[in-house]
Protein backbone atom coordinates (compact mmCIF):
# COMPACT_ATOMS: atom_id res chain seq x y z
CA UNK A 1 0.00 0.00 0.00
CA UNK A 2 2.81 2.35 0.92
CA UNK A 3 4.62 1.63 -2.33
CA UNK A 4 1.43 2.26 -4.27
CA UNK A 5 0.92 5.56 -2.47
CA UNK A 6 4.51 6.62 -3.12
CA UNK A 7 4.20 5.63 -6.78
CA UNK A 8 0.99 7.62 -7.10
CA UNK A 9 2.58 10.65 -5.41
CA UNK A 10 5.62 10.44 -7.72
CA UNK A 11 3.34 10.20 -10.73
CA UNK A 12 1.41 13.26 -9.54
CA UNK A 13 4.62 15.23 -9.07
CA UNK A 14 5.77 14.20 -12.56
CA UNK A 15 2.43 15.25 -14.05
CA UNK A 16 2.60 18.54 -12.16
CA UNK A 17 6.08 19.28 -13.54
CA UNK A 18 4.93 18.45 -17.07
CA UNK A 19 1.88 20.68 -16.67
CA UNK A 20 4.02 23.55 -15.37
CA UNK A 21 6.36 23.24 -18.36
CA UNK A 22 3.60 22.81 -20.94
CA UNK A 23 2.12 25.72 -22.93
CA UNK A 24 -1.20 27.34 -22.10
CA UNK A 25 -4.43 26.57 -23.94
CA UNK A 26 -3.44 28.85 -26.83
CA UNK A 27 -0.09 27.10 -27.27
CA UNK A 28 1.89 30.00 -25.79
CA UNK A 29 4.82 29.83 -23.37
CA UNK A 30 5.77 32.37 -20.71
CA UNK A 31 9.12 34.16 -20.87
CA UNK A 32 10.27 32.16 -17.85
CA UNK A 33 9.32 28.86 -19.50
CA UNK A 34 11.16 29.85 -22.68
CA UNK A 35 14.32 30.78 -20.78
CA UNK A 36 14.20 27.50 -18.83
CA UNK A 37 13.87 25.45 -22.03
CA UNK A 38 16.53 27.60 -23.67
CA UNK A 39 18.94 26.79 -20.85
CA UNK A 40 18.73 23.07 -21.58
CA UNK A 41 19.07 23.62 -25.33
CA UNK A 42 22.11 25.85 -24.86
CA UNK A 43 23.92 23.20 -22.81
CA UNK A 44 23.29 20.69 -25.59
CA UNK A 45 24.50 23.08 -28.28
CA UNK A 46 27.51 23.99 -26.18
CA UNK A 47 28.50 20.32 -26.17
CA UNK A 48 28.54 20.08 -29.97
CA UNK A 49 30.15 23.50 -30.55
CA UNK A 50 32.85 23.07 -27.89
CA UNK A 51 33.74 19.55 -29.01
CA UNK A 52 34.79 20.64 -32.48
CA UNK A 53 37.20 23.36 -31.32
CA UNK A 54 38.55 21.36 -28.37
CA UNK A 55 39.38 18.30 -30.46
CA UNK A 56 40.89 20.28 -33.34
CA UNK A 57 43.37 21.86 -30.92
CA UNK A 58 44.43 18.57 -29.36
CA UNK A 59 44.25 16.19 -32.34
CA UNK A 60 48.03 16.14 -32.89
CA UNK A 61 48.68 15.20 -29.27
CA UNK A 62 46.00 12.50 -29.48
CA UNK A 63 47.41 11.14 -32.74
CA UNK A 64 50.94 11.00 -31.33
CA UNK A 65 49.77 9.18 -28.20
CA UNK A 66 47.81 6.64 -30.26
CA UNK A 67 50.64 6.21 -32.79
CA UNK A 68 48.44 7.33 -35.65
CA UNK A 69 49.79 10.64 -36.96
CA UNK A 70 48.97 9.75 -40.56
CA UNK A 71 45.41 8.76 -39.59
CA UNK A 72 44.45 11.82 -37.56
CA UNK A 73 42.27 13.33 -40.30
CA UNK A 74 39.92 10.35 -40.17
CA UNK A 75 38.86 11.20 -36.63
CA UNK A 76 37.61 14.53 -37.92
CA UNK A 77 36.20 13.09 -41.14
CA UNK A 78 34.19 10.40 -39.33
CA UNK A 79 32.57 13.00 -37.07
CA UNK A 80 31.86 15.28 -40.02
CA UNK A 81 30.24 12.54 -42.10
CA UNK A 82 27.81 11.28 -39.46
CA UNK A 83 26.89 14.72 -38.10
CA UNK A 84 26.19 16.09 -41.60
CA UNK A 85 24.15 13.11 -42.77
CA UNK A 86 22.11 12.84 -39.57
CA UNK A 87 21.11 16.53 -39.57
CA UNK A 88 18.28 16.30 -42.16
CA UNK A 89 17.17 12.94 -40.71
CA UNK A 90 16.60 14.51 -37.31
CA UNK A 91 14.58 17.32 -38.87
CA UNK A 92 12.22 15.06 -40.80
CA UNK A 93 11.72 12.48 -38.05
CA UNK A 94 11.09 15.16 -35.43
CA UNK A 95 8.37 16.66 -37.64
CA UNK A 96 6.65 13.27 -37.64
CA UNK A 97 7.21 12.01 -34.09
CA UNK A 98 8.01 15.17 -32.10
CA UNK A 99 11.17 17.04 -31.10
CA UNK A 100 11.63 15.94 -27.48
CA UNK A 101 12.46 12.23 -27.94
CA UNK A 102 14.94 12.92 -30.72
CA UNK A 103 16.67 15.75 -28.89
CA UNK A 104 17.07 13.51 -25.83
CA UNK A 105 18.29 10.73 -28.13
CA UNK A 106 20.86 13.11 -29.68
CA UNK A 107 22.20 14.11 -26.25
CA UNK A 108 22.38 10.48 -25.09
CA UNK A 109 24.22 9.32 -28.22
CA UNK A 110 26.65 12.23 -28.00
CA UNK A 111 27.43 11.43 -24.36
CA UNK A 112 27.90 7.71 -25.10
CA UNK A 113 30.15 8.56 -28.06
CA UNK A 114 32.20 10.94 -25.90
CA UNK A 115 32.64 8.30 -23.20
CA UNK A 116 33.76 5.74 -25.78
CA UNK A 117 36.24 8.23 -27.28
CA UNK A 118 37.91 8.61 -23.89
CA UNK A 119 38.68 4.86 -23.89
CA UNK A 120 40.06 4.69 -27.46
CA UNK A 121 43.35 2.81 -27.81
CA UNK A 122 43.92 3.31 -31.54
CA UNK A 123 43.11 5.99 -34.11
CA UNK A 124 40.74 3.54 -35.82
CA UNK A 125 38.79 3.15 -32.58
CA UNK A 126 38.77 6.91 -32.07
CA UNK A 127 37.44 7.46 -35.60
CA UNK A 128 34.66 4.91 -35.03
CA UNK A 129 33.69 6.45 -31.68
CA UNK A 130 33.82 9.96 -33.16
CA UNK A 131 31.36 8.74 -35.78
CA UNK A 132 28.98 7.73 -32.97
CA UNK A 133 29.52 11.13 -31.38
CA UNK A 134 28.69 12.81 -34.69
CA UNK A 135 25.33 11.03 -34.88
CA UNK A 136 24.36 12.82 -31.69
CA UNK A 137 25.90 16.14 -32.68
CA UNK A 138 23.81 16.25 -35.87
CA UNK A 139 20.64 16.74 -33.85
CA UNK A 140 21.92 19.09 -31.16
CA UNK A 141 22.01 22.20 -33.35
CA UNK A 142 19.20 21.69 -35.86
CA UNK A 143 16.66 20.41 -33.32
CA UNK A 144 17.47 23.22 -30.87
CA UNK A 145 16.67 25.79 -33.56
CA UNK A 146 13.50 23.91 -34.52
CA UNK A 147 12.36 23.75 -30.89
CA UNK A 148 12.83 27.49 -30.53
CA UNK A 149 10.70 27.83 -33.68
CA UNK A 150 8.01 25.74 -31.99
CA UNK A 151 7.79 27.79 -28.82
CA UNK A 152 8.65 31.37 -29.89
CA UNK A 153 6.85 33.47 -32.55
CA UNK A 154 9.04 34.57 -35.51
CA UNK A 155 8.70 38.22 -34.47
CA UNK A 156 10.37 37.46 -31.13
CA UNK A 157 12.48 34.46 -32.16
CA UNK A 158 15.67 36.23 -33.21
CA UNK A 159 16.11 37.70 -29.73
CA UNK A 160 16.27 34.25 -28.21
CA UNK A 161 18.39 32.81 -31.03
CA UNK A 162 20.99 35.43 -30.11
CA UNK A 163 21.71 33.33 -27.02
CA UNK A 164 22.78 30.52 -29.33
CA UNK A 165 25.32 32.79 -30.97
CA UNK A 166 26.70 33.54 -27.52
CA UNK A 167 27.16 29.79 -27.06
CA UNK A 168 29.09 29.47 -30.32
CA UNK A 169 31.17 32.53 -29.58
CA UNK A 170 32.05 31.31 -26.11
CA UNK A 171 32.91 27.82 -27.34
CA UNK A 172 35.18 29.17 -30.07
CA UNK A 173 37.25 30.95 -27.39
CA UNK A 174 37.09 28.32 -24.66
CA UNK A 175 37.66 25.39 -27.02
CA UNK A 176 41.31 26.09 -27.92
CA UNK A 177 42.08 27.16 -24.35
CA UNK A 178 40.58 24.03 -22.76
CA UNK A 179 41.93 21.76 -25.49
CA UNK A 180 45.42 23.20 -25.22
CA UNK A 181 45.43 22.94 -21.43
CA UNK A 182 44.16 19.36 -21.25
CA UNK A 183 46.32 18.14 -24.12
CA UNK A 184 49.33 19.67 -22.39
CA UNK A 185 48.79 17.64 -19.22
CA UNK A 186 50.48 14.26 -19.11
CA UNK A 187 47.85 12.93 -16.69
CA UNK A 188 44.98 14.24 -14.60
CA UNK A 189 43.66 12.04 -11.79
CA UNK A 190 45.62 9.17 -13.29
CA UNK A 191 44.05 9.57 -16.75
CA UNK A 192 45.79 10.89 -19.88
CA UNK A 193 45.15 14.61 -20.17
CA UNK A 194 43.68 14.47 -23.68
CA UNK A 195 41.08 11.89 -22.63
CA UNK A 196 39.48 14.54 -20.40
CA UNK A 197 38.58 16.43 -23.59
CA UNK A 198 35.90 13.80 -24.14
CA UNK A 199 35.16 13.01 -20.49
CA UNK A 200 34.07 16.59 -19.71
CA UNK A 201 31.17 16.08 -22.14
CA UNK A 202 29.69 13.39 -19.90
CA UNK A 203 28.59 15.54 -16.89
CA UNK A 204 27.56 18.39 -19.22
CA UNK A 205 25.51 15.98 -21.31
CA UNK A 206 23.84 14.46 -18.25
CA UNK A 207 22.87 17.94 -17.05
CA UNK A 208 21.46 18.81 -20.49
CA UNK A 209 19.54 15.51 -20.64
CA UNK A 210 17.99 16.02 -17.18
CA UNK A 211 17.06 19.65 -17.85
CA UNK A 212 15.52 18.96 -21.25
CA UNK A 213 13.62 15.88 -20.05
CA UNK A 214 12.25 17.90 -17.14
CA UNK A 215 11.25 21.15 -18.84
CA UNK A 216 10.61 20.32 -22.51
CA UNK A 217 7.00 19.17 -22.98
CA UNK A 218 5.72 20.13 -26.41
CA UNK A 219 2.29 19.12 -27.70
CA UNK A 220 2.55 17.01 -30.83
CA UNK A 221 0.03 15.21 -33.02
CA UNK A 222 1.64 12.18 -34.59
CA UNK A 223 0.83 11.70 -38.26
CA UNK A 224 1.05 8.61 -40.35
CA UNK A 225 3.94 8.92 -42.78
CA UNK A 226 6.07 6.58 -44.77
CA UNK A 227 9.69 6.65 -43.64
CA UNK A 228 11.96 7.62 -46.51
CA UNK A 229 14.66 5.01 -45.91
CA UNK A 230 15.65 4.85 -49.62
CA UNK A 231 16.23 8.61 -49.56
CA UNK A 232 18.30 8.34 -46.39
CA UNK A 233 20.43 5.57 -47.90
CA UNK A 234 20.87 7.52 -51.14
CA UNK A 235 21.92 10.58 -49.13
CA UNK A 236 24.64 8.49 -47.48
CA UNK A 237 25.87 7.28 -50.89
CA UNK A 238 25.84 10.88 -52.13
CA UNK A 239 27.51 12.64 -49.21
CA UNK A 240 30.04 10.21 -47.79
CA UNK A 241 32.31 10.18 -50.88
CA UNK A 242 32.12 13.96 -51.23
CA UNK A 243 32.94 14.57 -47.57
CA UNK A 244 35.81 12.11 -47.73
CA UNK A 245 37.30 13.73 -50.81
CA UNK A 246 36.81 17.17 -49.25
CA UNK A 247 38.92 16.09 -46.28
CA UNK A 248 41.41 13.86 -48.09
CA UNK A 249 41.54 15.40 -51.58
CA UNK A 250 44.53 17.60 -50.85
CA UNK A 251 46.51 14.54 -49.74
CA UNK A 252 45.30 12.27 -52.53
CA UNK A 253 45.28 14.88 -55.27
CA UNK A 254 42.00 16.27 -56.60
CA UNK A 255 42.32 14.38 -59.88
CA UNK A 256 43.68 11.13 -58.42
CA UNK A 257 41.96 7.80 -58.97
CA UNK A 258 40.55 7.77 -55.44
CA UNK A 259 39.14 11.28 -55.84
CA UNK A 260 37.58 10.46 -59.22
CA UNK A 261 35.95 7.36 -57.75
CA UNK A 262 34.44 9.50 -54.98
CA UNK A 263 33.07 11.95 -57.55
CA UNK A 264 31.42 9.16 -59.54
CA UNK A 265 29.89 7.44 -56.50
CA UNK A 266 28.67 10.80 -55.17
CA UNK A 267 27.03 11.64 -58.51
CA UNK A 268 25.25 8.28 -58.59
CA UNK A 269 24.07 8.84 -55.01
CA UNK A 270 22.74 12.29 -55.92
CA UNK A 271 20.68 10.89 -58.81
CA UNK A 272 19.31 8.11 -56.59
CA UNK A 273 18.46 10.68 -53.91
CA UNK A 274 16.45 12.79 -56.37
CA UNK A 275 14.60 9.70 -57.59
CA UNK A 276 13.76 8.64 -54.03
CA UNK A 277 12.59 12.12 -52.98
CA UNK A 278 10.39 12.41 -56.06
CA UNK A 279 8.88 8.97 -55.43
CA UNK A 280 8.07 9.69 -51.77
CA UNK A 281 6.57 13.14 -52.42
CA UNK A 282 5.49 14.88 -49.21
CA UNK A 283 6.81 11.96 -47.14
CA UNK A 284 10.33 12.47 -48.51
CA UNK A 285 13.15 13.26 -46.10
CA UNK A 286 13.65 16.51 -48.02
CA UNK A 287 10.45 17.16 -50.03
CA UNK A 288 11.42 18.59 -53.41
CA UNK A 289 8.24 20.67 -53.26
CA UNK A 290 9.96 22.88 -50.67
CA UNK A 291 12.30 24.20 -53.37
CA UNK A 292 9.29 25.80 -55.08
CA UNK A 293 9.09 27.99 -52.00
CA UNK A 294 11.22 30.98 -52.97
CA UNK A 295 12.37 31.75 -49.42
CA UNK A 296 13.47 28.16 -48.84
CA UNK A 297 15.28 27.94 -52.19
CA UNK A 298 17.11 31.26 -51.76
CA UNK A 299 17.88 30.46 -48.12
CA UNK A 300 19.33 27.08 -49.07
CA UNK A 301 21.52 28.42 -51.89
CA UNK A 302 22.60 31.37 -49.78
CA UNK A 303 23.51 29.06 -46.89
CA UNK A 304 25.82 26.99 -49.11
CA UNK A 305 27.58 30.08 -50.45
CA UNK A 306 27.81 31.87 -47.11
CA UNK A 307 28.92 28.69 -45.35
CA UNK A 308 31.81 28.34 -47.79
CA UNK A 309 32.86 31.97 -47.44
CA UNK A 310 32.35 32.28 -43.69
CA UNK A 311 33.97 29.07 -42.47
CA UNK A 312 36.69 29.21 -45.09
CA UNK A 313 37.56 32.76 -44.05
CA UNK A 314 37.36 32.06 -40.31
CA UNK A 315 39.73 29.12 -40.68
CA UNK A 316 42.49 31.32 -42.06
CA UNK A 317 42.81 33.70 -39.12
CA UNK A 318 43.95 31.12 -36.53
CA UNK A 319 46.40 29.71 -39.09
CA UNK A 320 47.87 33.17 -39.64
CA UNK A 321 48.11 33.88 -35.90
CA UNK A 322 49.83 30.57 -35.17
CA UNK A 323 52.25 30.47 -38.07
CA UNK A 324 53.14 34.13 -38.65
CA UNK A 325 52.78 35.50 -35.11
CA UNK A 326 53.97 32.27 -33.50
CA UNK A 327 50.95 32.00 -31.20
CA UNK A 328 50.09 28.68 -29.60
CA UNK A 329 46.59 27.30 -30.28
CA UNK A 330 45.54 28.48 -26.83
CA UNK A 331 46.86 32.02 -27.34
CA UNK A 332 45.42 32.15 -30.86
CA UNK A 333 42.01 31.31 -29.42
CA UNK A 334 42.29 34.20 -26.97
CA UNK A 335 43.44 36.53 -29.76
CA UNK A 336 40.20 35.72 -31.61
CA UNK A 337 38.12 37.27 -28.81
CA UNK A 338 37.51 40.53 -30.78
CA UNK A 339 35.85 38.55 -33.57
CA UNK A 340 33.78 36.59 -31.06
CA UNK A 341 32.71 39.86 -29.43
CA UNK A 342 31.66 41.10 -32.87
CA UNK A 343 29.66 37.93 -33.53
CA UNK A 344 27.80 38.21 -30.24
CA UNK A 345 27.16 41.93 -30.70
CA UNK A 346 25.89 41.43 -34.25
CA UNK A 347 23.64 38.51 -33.27
CA UNK A 348 22.10 40.20 -30.22
CA UNK A 349 21.63 43.63 -31.84
CA UNK A 350 20.11 42.19 -35.02
CA UNK A 351 17.76 40.06 -32.92
CA UNK A 352 16.54 43.08 -30.98
CA UNK A 353 16.05 45.16 -34.14
CA UNK A 354 14.25 42.36 -35.98
CA UNK A 355 11.90 42.01 -33.01
CA UNK A 356 11.14 45.77 -33.08
CA UNK A 357 10.87 46.30 -36.84
CA UNK A 358 9.87 42.89 -38.20
CA UNK A 359 12.45 43.34 -40.99
CA UNK A 360 15.07 40.63 -41.40
CA UNK A 361 16.32 40.85 -45.00
CA UNK A 362 18.52 43.91 -44.49
CA UNK A 363 20.73 42.28 -41.84
CA UNK A 364 22.37 39.52 -43.90
CA UNK A 365 22.95 42.02 -46.71
CA UNK A 366 24.60 44.54 -44.38
CA UNK A 367 26.49 41.70 -42.72
CA UNK A 368 27.88 40.55 -46.07
CA UNK A 369 29.11 44.08 -46.80
CA UNK A 370 30.88 44.11 -43.43
CA UNK A 371 32.47 40.73 -44.14
CA UNK A 372 33.62 41.67 -47.64
CA UNK A 373 35.16 44.91 -46.37
CA UNK A 374 36.91 43.05 -43.54
CA UNK A 375 38.27 40.26 -45.77
CA UNK A 376 39.42 42.60 -48.54
CA UNK A 377 41.09 44.87 -45.96
CA UNK A 378 42.85 41.88 -44.43
CA UNK A 379 44.13 40.81 -47.83
CA UNK A 380 45.94 44.16 -48.09
CA UNK A 381 46.91 44.71 -44.44
CA UNK A 382 47.94 41.25 -43.23
CA UNK A 383 51.68 40.70 -43.56
CA UNK A 384 54.68 39.17 -41.86
CA UNK A 385 55.21 42.24 -39.64
CA UNK A 386 51.58 43.31 -39.17
CA UNK A 387 50.69 44.15 -35.57
CA UNK A 388 47.85 42.19 -33.99
CA UNK A 389 46.39 45.54 -32.87
CA UNK A 390 45.81 46.60 -36.45
CA UNK A 391 43.98 43.35 -37.23
CA UNK A 392 41.61 43.41 -34.27
CA UNK A 393 39.27 46.14 -35.67
CA UNK A 394 38.89 44.03 -38.82
CA UNK A 395 38.16 40.98 -36.66
CA UNK A 396 35.37 42.92 -34.95
CA UNK A 397 33.95 43.97 -38.32
CA UNK A 398 34.12 40.40 -39.61
CA UNK A 399 32.43 39.19 -36.42
CA UNK A 400 29.63 41.74 -36.80
CA UNK A 401 29.02 40.51 -40.32
CA UNK A 402 28.91 36.91 -39.15
CA UNK A 403 26.52 37.79 -36.33
CA UNK A 404 24.17 39.52 -38.76
CA UNK A 405 24.11 36.44 -41.01
CA UNK A 406 23.60 33.45 -38.77
CA UNK A 407 20.05 34.11 -37.60
CA UNK A 408 17.99 35.94 -40.25
CA UNK A 409 18.17 33.28 -42.99
CA UNK A 410 17.01 30.51 -40.64
CA UNK A 411 14.31 32.83 -39.28
CA UNK A 412 13.12 33.67 -42.81
CA UNK A 413 12.88 29.99 -43.79
CA UNK A 414 11.09 29.01 -40.58
CA UNK A 415 8.64 31.86 -41.14
CA UNK A 416 7.99 30.84 -44.75
CA UNK A 417 7.12 27.15 -44.42
CA UNK A 418 4.15 25.33 -42.98
CA UNK A 419 4.50 24.71 -39.22
CA UNK A 420 4.36 20.95 -39.84
CA UNK A 421 7.62 21.28 -41.80
CA UNK A 422 9.53 23.44 -39.33
CA UNK A 423 11.98 20.67 -38.45
CA UNK A 424 12.90 19.60 -41.98
CA UNK A 425 13.21 23.22 -43.13
CA UNK A 426 15.46 24.22 -40.21
CA UNK A 427 17.65 21.14 -40.49
CA UNK A 428 17.93 21.61 -44.25
CA UNK A 429 19.30 25.14 -43.89
CA UNK A 430 21.75 23.90 -41.25
CA UNK A 431 22.70 21.03 -43.55
CA UNK A 432 23.31 23.37 -46.50
CA UNK A 433 25.49 25.62 -44.34
CA UNK A 434 27.52 22.64 -43.11
CA UNK A 435 28.07 21.43 -46.67
CA UNK A 436 29.13 24.89 -47.79
CA UNK A 437 31.51 25.19 -44.85
CA UNK A 438 33.05 21.80 -45.56
CA UNK A 439 33.59 22.65 -49.22
CA UNK A 440 34.93 26.10 -48.34
CA UNK A 441 37.47 24.74 -45.87
CA UNK A 442 38.63 22.09 -48.36
CA UNK A 443 38.96 24.53 -51.26
CA UNK A 444 40.65 27.32 -49.30
CA UNK A 445 43.14 24.98 -47.61
CA UNK A 446 43.92 23.41 -50.96
CA UNK A 447 44.46 26.84 -52.48
CA UNK A 448 46.65 27.86 -49.56
CA UNK A 449 48.83 24.76 -49.87
CA UNK A 450 49.06 25.23 -53.63
CA UNK A 451 50.28 28.83 -53.31
CA UNK A 452 52.61 28.28 -50.35
CA UNK A 453 55.57 26.73 -52.22
CA UNK A 454 55.37 29.41 -54.91
CA UNK A 455 55.12 32.40 -52.58
CA UNK A 456 57.70 31.07 -50.11
CA UNK A 457 60.10 30.42 -52.96
CA UNK A 458 59.60 33.98 -54.21
CA UNK A 459 60.17 35.37 -50.70
CA UNK A 460 63.41 33.41 -50.28
CA UNK A 461 64.69 34.52 -53.68
CA UNK A 462 63.81 38.14 -52.92
CA UNK A 463 65.76 37.88 -49.67
CA UNK A 464 68.68 36.22 -51.45
CA UNK A 465 68.39 33.03 -49.38
CA UNK A 466 68.04 30.45 -52.14
CA UNK A 467 65.92 27.35 -51.38
CA UNK A 468 63.72 27.04 -48.24
CA UNK A 469 65.32 24.67 -45.67
CA UNK A 470 62.03 23.12 -44.54
CA UNK A 471 59.07 21.18 -45.94
CA UNK A 472 56.19 23.59 -46.52
CA UNK A 473 53.64 20.75 -46.71
CA UNK A 474 53.99 20.06 -42.97
CA UNK A 475 53.94 23.62 -41.70
CA UNK A 476 50.21 23.99 -41.08
CA UNK A 477 50.13 20.84 -38.97
CA UNK A 478 53.44 21.43 -37.19
CA UNK A 479 54.59 25.02 -36.81
CA UNK A 480 57.66 23.93 -34.85
CA UNK A 481 59.24 22.68 -38.09
CA UNK A 482 60.16 26.28 -38.86
CA UNK A 483 61.55 27.12 -35.45
CA UNK A 484 65.04 25.68 -36.02
CA UNK A 485 65.77 27.77 -39.13
CA UNK A 486 67.86 30.99 -39.08
CA UNK A 487 65.92 34.18 -38.23
CA UNK A 488 66.14 35.56 -41.79
CA UNK A 489 64.76 32.27 -43.16
CA UNK A 490 61.89 32.32 -40.65
CA UNK A 491 61.03 35.90 -41.68
CA UNK A 492 61.11 34.97 -45.37
CA UNK A 493 58.82 32.04 -44.70
CA UNK A 494 56.37 34.29 -42.85
CA UNK A 495 56.43 36.74 -45.76
CA UNK A 496 55.63 33.92 -48.18
CA UNK A 497 52.85 32.59 -45.98
CA UNK A 498 51.35 36.06 -45.59
CA UNK A 499 51.34 36.55 -49.36
CA UNK A 500 49.59 33.19 -49.80
CA UNK A 501 46.94 33.89 -47.20
CA UNK A 502 46.31 37.38 -48.64
CA UNK A 503 45.18 35.77 -51.89
CA UNK A 504 42.89 33.34 -50.06
CA UNK A 505 41.34 36.20 -48.05
CA UNK A 506 40.59 37.98 -51.33
CA UNK A 507 38.98 34.90 -52.88
CA UNK A 508 36.94 34.32 -49.71
CA UNK A 509 35.68 37.90 -50.01
CA UNK A 510 34.60 37.15 -53.58
CA UNK A 511 32.69 34.05 -52.48
CA UNK A 512 30.93 36.01 -49.72
CA UNK A 513 30.06 38.74 -52.23
CA UNK A 514 28.25 36.13 -54.34
CA UNK A 515 26.11 35.49 -51.27
CA UNK A 516 25.01 39.14 -51.43
CA UNK A 517 23.68 38.64 -54.95
CA UNK A 518 21.85 35.48 -53.88
CA UNK A 519 20.28 36.90 -50.70
CA UNK A 520 19.26 40.04 -52.57
CA UNK A 521 16.36 37.93 -53.88
CA UNK A 522 15.31 36.74 -50.40
CA UNK A 523 11.63 37.75 -49.93
CA UNK A 524 10.78 40.04 -47.05
CA UNK A 525 7.62 38.51 -45.57
CA UNK A 526 5.62 39.67 -42.61
CA UNK A 527 6.80 37.93 -39.46
CA UNK A 528 4.09 36.00 -37.65
CA UNK A 529 3.19 36.69 -34.03
CA UNK A 530 2.39 33.02 -33.45
CA UNK A 531 4.81 30.29 -32.50
CA UNK A 532 5.02 27.06 -34.46
CA UNK A 533 2.79 25.27 -31.93
CA UNK A 534 0.19 28.06 -32.02
CA UNK A 535 0.24 28.07 -35.82
CA UNK A 536 -0.27 24.31 -35.97
CA UNK A 537 -3.17 24.49 -33.53
CA UNK A 538 -4.78 27.31 -35.49
CA UNK A 539 -4.29 25.42 -38.74
CA UNK A 540 -5.87 22.25 -37.36
CA UNK A 541 -8.82 24.17 -35.91
CA UNK A 542 -9.31 26.04 -39.16
CA UNK A 543 -9.21 22.82 -41.18
CA UNK A 544 -11.52 20.92 -38.86
CA UNK A 545 -14.13 23.67 -38.63
CA UNK A 546 -13.89 24.57 -42.28
CA UNK A 547 -13.53 28.24 -41.34
CA UNK A 548 -11.70 29.86 -44.26
CA UNK A 549 -10.71 32.87 -42.19
CA UNK A 550 -8.98 30.70 -39.61
CA UNK A 551 -7.36 28.66 -42.34
CA UNK A 552 -5.96 31.79 -43.98
CA UNK A 553 -4.74 33.04 -40.62
CA UNK A 554 -2.98 29.75 -40.02
CA UNK A 555 -1.19 30.00 -43.34
CA UNK A 556 -0.18 33.57 -42.59
CA UNK A 557 1.00 32.52 -39.15
CA UNK A 558 3.13 29.83 -40.67
CA UNK A 559 4.49 32.25 -43.24
CA UNK A 560 4.02 29.63 -45.95
CA UNK A 561 5.32 31.57 -48.93
CA UNK A 562 4.48 30.94 -52.54
CA UNK A 563 7.34 31.45 -55.04
CA UNK A 564 6.71 35.21 -54.98
CA UNK A 565 7.49 37.76 -52.32
CA UNK A 566 3.85 38.71 -51.73
CA UNK A 567 1.84 37.52 -48.75
CA UNK A 568 0.57 33.97 -49.34
CA UNK A 569 -2.99 35.01 -48.56
CA UNK A 570 -2.87 37.83 -51.10
CA UNK A 571 -1.24 35.78 -53.84
CA UNK A 572 -3.51 34.45 -56.59
CA UNK A 573 -2.37 30.84 -56.10
CA UNK A 574 -2.34 30.83 -52.31
CA UNK A 575 -4.24 27.96 -50.84
CA UNK A 576 -4.54 25.91 -54.00
CA UNK A 577 -1.85 23.46 -52.93
CA UNK A 578 0.03 23.80 -56.21
CA UNK A 579 2.65 26.43 -55.45
CA UNK A 580 4.39 24.97 -52.44
CA UNK A 581 2.42 27.14 -50.06
CA UNK A 582 2.10 24.46 -47.42
CA UNK A 583 -1.70 24.65 -47.12
CA UNK A 584 -2.18 20.96 -47.77
CA UNK A 585 0.16 20.10 -44.90
CA UNK A 586 -1.34 22.16 -42.09
CA UNK A 587 -4.25 19.84 -41.39
CA UNK A 588 -4.11 16.29 -40.17
CA UNK A 589 -4.16 13.49 -42.71
CA UNK A 590 -7.45 11.72 -43.12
Amino acid sequence: MTQTTRGTAAARRSDARAAAAAPDASGGFTHRQILTILGGLMVGMFLAALDQTVVSTAIRTIADDLDGYDLQAWATTAFLITSTISTPLYGKLSDIYGRRPFYLFAIAVFVVGSLLCSFADTMYQLAAFRAIQGIGAGGLLSLALAIIGDIVPPRERSKYQGFFMAVFGTSSVLGPVIGGFLAGQATLAGIDGWRWIFLINVPLGIVAFLVVSRVLHLPHSRREHRIDWPGALALVVFLVPLLIVAEQGRTWGWSSGSALLCYVVGAVGFVLFLIAERAFGDDAMLPLRLFRNRTFAIGGIGSVVMGAGMFGGILLLPQYLQIVHGSSPTVAGLQMIPMVAGIMTGAVSSGILIGKTGKYKVFPLVGIVFMVVALVSMSFIVGADTSIWSIWPLMVLLGLGLGFNFQPVILAVQNAVAPSEMGVATSSVTFFRQMGGTLGVAVFLSLLFTRLPVEIGNAFRSAGLGTPPFDTDQVLSNTSSVGGAPPEAIHAFRVGFSESIDLVFLIAAGVVAVGFLVLLFLPQLELSNKSGIQARQAAEEGTETGDPAEGDDAVRAAGAAAPTSVSPVQGPAAGDGTQGDGVREVGPRR
